[in-house]
């Protein structure tokens, strides 16, 4: 079998370019009447070279079109657009349909007037980045948080602006009674037992008016301390300011109707000469046990002790010293 004419359906008739070749223009083809591609396309003739991207248009300078068939003369260098090239529809005879702006309907921001979709996808993968950070800036927050709450173990002891600040009661009566003077007493403040006589004809004595406690050194002898507001039960220091004759003395201490286990030291702790009462002042200290409000601190001279000395002062600090 060969090839033939089998009527009016011919390849030509199929060929929507058909009539751009000289055996389909004998045939009778004859350019498509509307736009072929995608619906609702808009044909715009524009030559080649007319218009450039994101430059104003320029009209491209017309050159004299060649005869159909015949090959134009290029000018212009390499990848340089030749102007006197011109799309088959502006021809002689050719169609009048415009060119087909396809771009703009496909990729958008193109030539043609369709939606712009590359600037939609950019939107689009905008709003997706920013929704990811989002749930990740609160999952981290969330483990943040579950981690403070699971592993409170209470060493913050700051508190809050909303929180109370005012201390518990314990914590005020501590404070308190650091800060509270504690009792002091002179030598003319304390009640005097045996021989035991006020005197200043010694001086270097720190009590008002120079007075002191002398006449000590006799069995029976006494100076009696009622120390008053005291502050709270507890441990507390008892200093004594005393004066010897260049040599060491004691005495019994007693608190509270209980005598302590120690004799006070009542040592030359000032190196003064012997018989030098003048030099001779100094302090010691004795760690003893009161209690809240009212107490009793007896000093005597009991046997067995070494008295030959005089008292100034006699005042407490909370706490023991060690």
């Amino acid at each position: 079998m060969t090839p033939g004419n089998n009527g009016a359906s011919t390849p030509e008739d199929d060929d929507p370019f058909g009539y751009l070749y000289a055996d389909g223009q004998a045939r009778g083809a004859q350019p498509p009447t509307a736009s072929y591609g995608y619906p609702n396309a808009v044909n715009r003739v524009r030559p080649v070279g007319e218009r450039q991207y994101g430059q104003q248009t320029q009209q491209a300078p017309q050159a004299p079109t060649a005869q159909y068939g015949q090959v134009p003369q290029q000018q212009g260098g390499y990848g340089q657009p030749n102007a006197n090239y011109q799309a088959p529809e502006a021809f002689p005879g050719g169609p009048q349909a415009t060119r087909q702006q396809t771009r703009g309907n496909a990729g958008g921001g193109g030539r043609g007037g369709g939606p712009n979709t590359k600037g939609l996808l950019i939107g689009a993968i905008a709003v997706v980045a920013a929704v990811v950070i989002g749930i990740s800036v609160a999952i981290i927050v969330g483990d943040d948080s579950e981690d403070t709450a699971g592993n409170d173990t209470g060493a913050s002891t700051t508190p809050t602006a909303e929180e109370n600040t005012e201390p518990s009661p314990s914590a005020s009566k501590s404070k308190e009674a650091e800060t509270a003077e504690l009792p002091k007493a002179e030598a003319k403040t304390l009640l005097l037992g045996g021989n035991a006589a006020i005197a200043s004809d010694i001086s270097g004595a720190k009590s008002d008016g120079g007075f002191y406690v002398g006449n000590f050194n006799s069995v029976g002898s006494s100076v009696t301390w009622k120390a008053d507001d005291v502050p709270e039960s507890g441990k507390y220091t008892l200093y004594v300011i005393y004066g010897v004759p260049g040599k060491d003395a004691d005495a019994t201490l007693t608190v509270n109707g209980t005598a302590q286990g120690r004799d006070l030291n009542l040592a030359n702790f000032a190196k003064a000469a012997e018989g030098d009462y003048e030099k001779g002042w100094t302090n010691t200290y004795a760690n003893v046990q009161l209690n809240k409000g009212s107490n009793q601190i007896k000093i005597s001279c009991e046997d067995g002790n070494s008295c030959d000395v005089n008292f100034d002062q006699l005042y407490l600090r909370k706490g023991w010293k060690s």
